[in-house]
């Protein structure tokens, strides 16, 4: 592999670059030096993703404590209210 070790790609290029990357250390002949190169890769390439996720979980929680005032209901049950006030006031 020529990537250098300092260009990181999004989370799915990691992930993907990850899976190649034990794939040629399974079944492929390498030096030594070729495979301690792709481990360090993937252990770079592992802990970019664990970054990224440990954002994404973060930005997670600040939403889920900025909206926690608002109180949620089930998928549907807004529909159902809103249809059943729709009747009542029909009937009015």
């Amino acid at each position: 592999m020529t990537k250098k070790l300092s260009k990181l790609p999004n989370l799915e290029e990691s992930l993907t670059e990850i899976s190649q990357l034990i794939d040629n250390m399974e079944h492929s002949e390498q030096t030594l030096e070729q495979s301690l190169n792709h481990f360090e890769r993937g252990i770079t390439l592992v802990k970019h993703c664990q970054k990224i996720l440990e954002e994404a979980e973060q930005k997670v929680q600040i939403l889920i404590q900025n909206n926690n005032q608002e109180e949620l209901t089930a998928y549907g049950e807004d529909d159902m209210e809103q249809g059943s006030e729709s009747n009542e006031a029909n009937e009015n």
